[in-house]
């Protein structure tokens, strides 16, 4: 008898057993049938994002080669403004050097007219008829004395925003 009970407790322990796993291999099944559908819709989201992502690569490529035949279109372009460029270097170089040698002349040409000048003042003046004899000299009174005042001062002018323009 009492191997009949324990057989029967046995059996009754083994019939739980196996319908807690029932249970827990029910739950598994379960599980991985959601992951398995899971992972089609993931795989399915793959498929249609590397069909967009192929499509963003073609217009990506067609971009590039527009972009590229009209940077060869506007090669010429640049070409002729760096031309333009080198030639205006050149004449504004070649101003500048004219202006110089302009200023030096009209320096040189004040400077001995300004020598003259104080040599035909007499020596007997006064300190303030020399002064107004000089200002006189330097500005001019009459017209064409004020009309080199004006050149110089706009050959000066000139002088300062070539050397601002260089530096």
């Amino acid at each position: 008898m009492l191997v009949g009970i324990s057989v029967a407790i046995i059996a009754v322990a083994f019939a739980v057993l196996v319908v807690y796993l029932i249970k827990t291999l029910l739950a598994a099944k379960d599980s991985l049938e959601k992951t398995t559908q899971t992972l089609q819709e993931v795989q399915q989201t793959i498929d249609e994002l590397g069909y967009e992502v192929k499509q963003i690569v073609r217009h990506a490529s067609d971009i590039t080669v527009d972009v590229q035949h009209k940077m060869k279109q506007i090669d010429p372009v640049m070409n002729s403004v760096k031309n333009l460029g080198e030639v205006l270097s050149e004449v504004t170089l070649a101003a500048k050097q004219a202006s110089s040698t302009m200023i030096q002349k009209f320096k040189q040409t004040s400077h001995r007219v300004g020598v003259n000048q104080h040599d035909a003042l007499p020596s007997h003046s006064t300190a303030e008829e020399r002064t107004l004899q000089s200002y006189a000299a330097t500005y001019g009174t009459a017209g064409k004395g004020k009309a080199g005042a004006g050149w110089m001062k706009y050959a000066d002018v000139a002088a300062v925003i070539w050397q601002k323009f260089r530096h």
